[in-house]
């Protein structure tokens, strides 16, 4: 095979936006000419990467397992990018961060607003992810500093773990409101939305009401805590939220109260071994390490086992 980079960029752009028009827009070419990229990429591949339906693409299970093996390739080519880019411009550094969805809707983007206040030509890389994805990018070098749900997946990652206590979030207007703190007698039978089985606070909320002897109840299942709250809004159930979903969320429709025993979740901040973090890494660090550390109830420092 010969496989080409503007192939595989426009395979990568198809499947973050959904459409070769998306795809077109974000690499600034014709959507004839992102059409004929896929094309000579599924012809060099020898593989079938789309199911043409009624003018949508659909994703093989080829193309799923592709992706993940372009997505850093083409990403790092764009980190390159960036960086002549900033050189070119003689832009004092860039922040490259990555962290979760719960920190993506409201902390995230006020920290980073902070810290460029008094940088105004700082050029900012942010991306939220999954924490697996998170921790490759960081030790790959496309971002400086992660921050990712527990646990570390491997040892060549320094960090510093955070544990938060989730608020029991329930309907504005339900009963349960009643209650200054709740526990598992108490929410025992009630529909619960939750993250999936190997989330960390499914395992804790299960292992708790299996302790206490109580029936614990999951109607929806679903993967960001963005969605937990926006089901509990529509009064289907009560749900374990992180403090940062619940602060920054700004809009009314549901109350929270303490649960007991508490349900917590693990956070860690993280950067690359043997790497030296540059002096605007450095810098940002400093600030998001108390920041983050405002919202927990304990926080540890480490390094990854082997």
């Amino acid at each position: 095979m010969s496989l080409r980079f503007r192939q595989l960029q426009a395979f990568h752009a198809i499947m973050e936006t959904g459409t070769v028009t998306g795809a077109a827009s974000v690499l600034g070419i014709s959507q004839p000419g992102i059409s004929n990229l896929l094309a000579q990429l599924e012809r060099e591949a020898r593989l079938p990467l789309f199911e043409r339906n009624k003018g949508r693409l659909l994703p093989t299970p080829e193309a799923e397992l592709l992706y993940r093996e372009v997505d850093t390739v083409v990403r790092g080519l764009d980190h390159v990018a960036q960086a002549v880019t900033d050189l070119q411009n003689k832009h004092p550094g860039q922040l490259q961060i990555a962290a979760p969805h719960l920190l993506s809707f409201g902390f995230m983007p006020r920290e980073i607003a902070r810290f460029a206040k008094s940088r105004p030509n700082l050029s900012v890389s942010f991306q939220s992810q999954y924490s697996s994805k998170i921790q490759e990018w960081v030790i790959s070098g496309l971002f400086e500093i992660g921050v990712v749900e527990m646990p570390i997946l491997h040892d060549t990652l320094n960090y510093q773990v955070f544990q938060f206590e989730t608020l029991a979030t329930f309907p504005e207007e339900s009963p349960l409101a009643v209650h200054d703190v709740l526990t598992p007698e108490i929410l025992e039978n009630e529909p619960f939305i939750v993250m999936g089985p190997e989330h960390q606070t499914h395992r804790r909320t299960r292992d708790i009401f299996q302790s206490a002897g109580r029936t614990w109840r999951t109607q929806i299942h679903t993967h960001l805590s963005e969605n937990l709250l926006s089901f509990v809004k529509q009064g289907m159930g009560v749900a374990m939220i992180d403090p940062f979903t619940v602060t920054f969320d700004g809009e009314s429709g549901y109350q929270t109260r303490p649960f007991r025993p508490a349900v917590m979740l693990d956070l860690a901040i993280i950067t690359a071994k043997g790497r030296p973090l540059s002096t605007i890494a450095q810098d940002f660090l400093a600030q998001l390490t108390p920041s983050i550390a405002s919202y927990a109830t304990h926080s540890e420092t480490g390094a990854a086992a082997s």
